[in-house]
């Protein structure tokens, strides 16, 4: 039966952070086969490994997919080549072959030099510019004729994950979440986290679902707002919504946030915020005349940290300051992410899923929900620095906001 192959080669700490025997297992799972040719195993925890792989598959599309997934471990083509590109044909069409990236620090070779790649996120192209010598992501509708996308595998090498060396930050979350690890000492963890990333003038970024509001949590993300632990935050229609309904009237979906009771016609409530606020014209109309006193998006308008809010189809209203263009959305969520060294998403699974695309790996991740399903579904889907926390939402927060702030 005749294969073909392909020789790969993988360094780094490969062997104690697991990555060499994921590769084996990618390339049998993919109906491959391998030959370790050479291997270097460093002799302390501190040295690298090093192996060099002959991986062979009954076809060119299978070694095309075992080598694709080889890259996010960390594995480079043995053979120097440059990187392959081709020409942008068709406005928001990308080539036939094009490479689509990972979150994980990416390089590719150009001149026969290795450039590190601008801006990298998950699922988008990649666009070189050979005679600057510069290498940068773009999403697939932001491509245009003339643009010339990576192709293929050639010259193209990633820096894998790898856990920390040094068991400290986030050693208490590991991908097997449970919703019966303790809380309080990981909520401290993240908060000494978050103090650290504010004395170097680092921004936090929180993404944020209705259940903030909805489980009466919303006054612990205003204080954090007010105590500048907030730098940027993204979250839809609801959030906004409900929070300025839970400050007009004191309900979120209609629910009496003091005594948990619902009020009599409340459900209307959340539809009278949004008619009130767009009668004014805007949010920060709305505090101006003094309409509007308190809650997160009242802090935020004064503290001057960007709120990102993307709509859906399912929106009311929608509150002013909501983005129906997704594709405007994901362009003012990527303007707000330079700067970010740390991500708390909270009780939303459709923002953090979207976020996490955008964030690179090097960026901090918390996602906290009292599904754990939801907990997990990020780092399932490739976001590999995305760690979680099973819970409630008012449990972290407050507990959030009493270790940062008393």
């Amino acid at each position: 039966m005749s294969t073909v192959h392909e020789m790969l080669e993988m360094s780094g700490h490969i062997i104690d952070s697991w990555t060499l025997p994921k590769a084996w297992d990618t390339i049998m799972d993919r109906g491959g086969n391998f030959e370790v040719e050479e291997m270097q195993v460093g002799a302390t925890k501190d040295d690298t490994s090093y192996v060099r792989l002959k991986v062979s598959a009954p076809d060119d599309e299978t070694l095309d997919l075992i080598i694709s997934e080889l890259q996010q471990l960390g594995a480079v083509l043995q053979h120097a080549h440059d990187v392959v590109s081709e020409r942008v044909e068709q406005d928001g069409v990308l080539p036939e072959k094009f490479y689509s990236t990972t979150n994980l620090p990416t390089q590719v070779r150009l001149n026969g030099q290795w450039i590190t790649v601008e801006g990298i996120e998950m699922d988008v192209a990649v666009i070189v510019d050979r005679e600057q010598s510069q290498a940068y992501c773009r999403p697939m509708h932001d491509v245009f004729v003339g643009d010339n996308v990576v192709v293929g595998h050639d010259g193209i090498r990633v820096q894998p994950y790898a856990r920390e060396r040094e068991r400290e930050t986030f050693a208490f979350m590991q991908s097997d979440v449970s919703s019966e690890k303790t809380k309080v000492s990981s909520i401290h963890t993240i908060a000494r986290q978050m103090k650290e990333v504010r004395a170097r003038n680092g921004k936090i970024l929180f993404v944020l679902g209705p259940a903030v509001i909805h489980t009466g949590a919303g006054r612990y993300v205003a204080d954090l707002i007010r105590h500048d632990y907030v730098q940027v935050i993204f979250g839809g229609n609801a959030i906004i919504t409900h929070d300025i309904e839970s400050s007009l009237f004191g309900t979120s979906l209609g629910v009496d946030l003091k005594v948990g009771e619902q009020v009599e016609g409340g459900h209307r409530n959340h539809l009278r915020a949004i008619n009130a606020i767009r009668a004014v014209g805007s949010v920060e109309k709305a505090i101006e005349v003094g309409l509007l006193r308190s809650g997160i998006t009242y802090e935020a308008v004064k503290k001057n940290v960007p709120m990102i809010l993307a709509g859906s189809v399912r929106d009311d209203g929608p509150m002013p300051g909501v983005i129906s263009d997704m594709q405007e959305a994901q362009h003012r969520m990527r303007e707000q992410i330079p700067g970010v060294e740390m991500t708390l998403m909270i009780a939303t699974m459709l923002h953090a899923i979207a976020t996490g695309n955008m964030l690179p790996a090097h960026i901090r991740t918390v996602v906290v929900d009292i599904n754990q399903s939801v907990v997990t579904k990020l780092a399932d889907r490739g976001s590999f620095q995305a760690l979680g926390l099973v819970t409630d939402a008012e449990l972290f927060l407050r507990e959030l906001r009493n270790a940062l702030l008393d």
